[in-house]
């Protein structure tokens, strides 16, 4: 499956990054939509899903052809979508890069616990440290560890991939569900995915929702055109915020202005930051003018499933949460 290279998104925001008000996320470059801007979803989601077939090779995200000579068993992740991906097949990876599986509807904290973690970090996962669990193949993003494919050239596979939608997401699925021989576990994580998002769909919500992110009041607005999990909040509420497609910052006064009922709200700490990003927000006095402040309606959730996850049990989670909070 060849996919398209990649618009930057909130998941992957460094600390050089932030003191910029998060520019490298998709969303720092966006702006309220009007009611004819707003992204809407042009068709209701297809429940059906089309058997996935066993295979040994596929094409990544940058067009390098990916080929196994039988069904890896040492998978090695570099990004959350590759956890998330993994655990709907049943399939526990040999070492990670992401906090994701320690959410109690992935593995929970204590058998996370038992899978090693890649040092260096999400930016520069060491290679010796992945070589040294001899994985069959390392999944990586693109943009971020697609340096490391020279390093690990000869020693494994590398798999690049780049999700934009969560139609990215379940291709990814299907093609590591074909790789793995894990055919009829994928068919069934797309189906019951599928089936939930067009369940949220038969019953919309009146009230208008907004995902924001960040560490302090420098945040940012995720977007339906850049950000897989705000893509599918069109489907089932009003989401009044759109990609302008230039750098730009964020007041209080704008997201005021949309009268949003309820908040999402994605804290990232880097560094020394501490403490939850709605907390930090209420120091100005025009936050709790807010609807969504003023009437309870401000939900803190977790970032390593709403902003990393983008697999279909992230994205069904995210589902789940967000249309309870909406109705």
């Amino acid at each position: 499956m060849l996919r398209s290279p990649s618009r930057f998104v909130r998941t992957w925001i460094t600390a050089v990054v932030v003191g910029s008000l998060l520019a490298g996320c998709g969303s720092s470059a966006d702006e309220p939509a009007s009611d004819d801007q707003a992204a809407k979803p042009a068709t209701k989601t297809e429940v059906t899903v089309e058997p996935i077939k066993a295979a040994t090779e596929l094409t990544d995200t940058n067009g390098v052809e990916v080929s196994l000579d039988k069904e890896p068993k040492r998978i090695v992740c570099l990004f959350a979508l590759c956890d998330d991906i993994l655990t709907e097949l049943g399939i526990v990876p040999t070492a990670t890069n992401s906090a994701l599986l320690a959410h109690p509807r992935f593995l929970g904290k204590e058998k996370a616990g038992r899978v090693d973690v890649i040092p260096g970090g999400f930016i520069a996962p060491e290679v010796e440290a992945i070589l040294s669990h001899k994985p069959d193949l390392v999944i990586g993003l693109g943009d971020t560890h697609g340096k490391l494919a020279p390093a690990l050239k000869g020693a494994t596979t590398f798999w690049a991939m780049q999700p934009e939608t969560w139609e990215d997401s379940v291709g990814y699925l299907r093609d590591v569900a074909a790789l793995t021989g894990r055919t009829a576990e994928g068919e069934r994580a797309e189906k019951a995915f599928r089936a939930k998002l067009a369940e949220a769909e038969r019953t919309p919500s009146g009230k208008t929702a907004l995902v924001i992110y960040g560490s302090d009041e420098n945040f940012g607005v995720a977007t339906p055109e850049a950000d897989v999990t705000a893509s599918l909040f069109p489907r089932f509420s009003d989401y009044p915020w759109k990609s302008r497609g230039v750098e730009g910052s964020y007041s209080l006064e704008e997201i005021l202005a949309q009268g949003v009922d309820v908040l999402f709200v994605e804290t990232m700490s880097f560094g020394d930051a501490d403490g939850k990003l709605s907390e930090k927000l209420a120091e100005n006095p025009l936050w709790g003018k807010i609807p969504a402040v003023r009437n309870g309606d401000v939900h803190e959730v977790d970032p390593e499933v709403w902003a990393k996850g983008r697999g279909t049990r992230s994205l069904g989670i995210v589902i789940d949460e967000a249309t309870a909070a909406l109705r």
